[in-house]
């Protein structure tokens, strides 16, 4: 089983946090469809013949995408790949563009059958913090629009820790969700992100500074008003009722084979080989697949991303698939006496504390 990510580079605005590759140019958008086109022929044979069960358009915001432009990339998908039947088609979309007459509907007649709404908050302060092009009543508009349509395997992004969001204010974002029946939640903390508007902003005080502890504080929150609810934390920043997990993203954290399109779009052969793409529009339409870096990866850099993968899962990390497992059980021990690591069935899972340092915990055991 293979998966393919399209990375459409444009965006209408800059949010202030983000540091993905984009456009907020839509000049080069039809180009850059066309060499998207060009890129699949090249590369169709990278992960071979293997069914392909989950498709996903992320960006950059791929709602940009006129009913044409995503029409041509699906029918292209489907002359040179084997799709499975019951594939999993997401595609992110941002609330303002979902507020488009007939746009939902021809996303679902197109073959989507999965939203991730780039939502961030519920709440007018919020997003003009962000800087995000939607307002708070088209966030929750998207949504209703978007089950009344037919597309109710939903999943939306919220965004905890900015100064200035009570921990009354991050619970009824949460709650929204649950009233509404989102059935997957994707909870980042906001990342200060080097090089971006917010960065600059912050270091010349323009805007308040993250709080750590507030961001912890509301993490911890988060994973029990979820679990109360019924949802489960499957991966670090994705909560799910039960049968709604993300296959897409579960199949990254499951080291199976991926397909990258587009400027600066990863691409992973499932086993030891990575490969990511210019991320540069104007070039990449210039020569479209052809402006690969390309890694292999060592058995111990292989190892290393296991570890730091898996004990991001609830499942954790395997120690069946791990060389010299004593060595690492001794490592880990220092956690599990601190109550951040418990050892189950022979596999090593972050508590809820741990998963707080998810990241330095992982480091530790490389």
């Amino acid at each position: 089983m293979a998966g393919i990510y399209l990375h459409i580079p444009f965006c209408r605005q800059a949010c202030h946090y983000c540091n993905f590759h984009f456009s907020t140019s839509l000049q080069l958008k039809n180009d850059t469809v066309d060499a998207l086109l060009k890129e699949m022929e090249a590369r169709r044979d990278y992960i071979g013949r293997a069914p392909v069960e989950t498709i996903y358009f992320g960006g950059g915001t791929p709602s940009l995408l006129t009913e044409e432009e995503l029409g041509r990339i699906l029918n292209k998908l489907h002359a040179l790949f084997p799709i499975a039947p019951d594939a999993e088609l997401t595609l992110e979309a941002n609330p303002d563009d979902m507020a488009i007459p007939g746009r939902l509907t021809a996303w679902r007649q197109a073959g989507i059958n999965r939203l991730s709404i780039g939502i961030q908050s519920f709440f007018e302060e919020d997003l003009r913090w962000m800087n995000r092009v939607h307002n708070a009543g088209q966030a929750l508009e998207s949504i209703h629009k978007a089950q009344d349509a037919g597309l109710d395997n939903i999943s939306i992004d919220l965004i905890y820790g900015t100064p200035g969001l009570s921990d009354g204010n991050w619970k009824k974002n949460v709650e929204q969700a649950f009233q509404l029946g989102i059935p997957h939640l994707s909870c980042y903390a906001l990342t200060v992100e080097p090089r971006t508007a917010l960065d600059t902003m912050i270091r010349q005080h323009k805007k308040e500074d993250i709080d750590p502890e507030d961001q912890a504080r509301q993490f911890l929150l988060l994973m029990d008003w979820v679990a109360a609810a019924g949802y489960e934390h499957y991966e670090i920043s994705n909560f799910s009722l039960p049968g709604r997990r993300s296959r897409h993203n579960t199949s990254y954290w499951q080291g199976k084979p991926y397909l990258g399109l587009g400027p600066s779009a990863h691409s992973y052969d499932g086993a030891a080989s990575r490969q990511w793409n210019i991320a540069n529009n104007a070039l990449y339409i210039k020569n479209p697949g052809s402006h690969i870096e390309k890694e292999i990866l060592t058995p111990v850099q292989q190892l290393n991303e296991y570890i730091m993968i898996s004990l991001r899962t609830m499942e954790g990390l395997d120690l069946g698939r791990v060389p010299q497992q004593e060595v690492l059980l001794r490592q880990a021990e220092k956690y599990i006496k601190e109550g951040k690591m418990i050892l189950k069935d022979n596999r090593l899972v972050l508590t809820r504390e741990g998963k707080l340092f998810a990241d330095g915990i992982a480091a530790a055991l490389f």
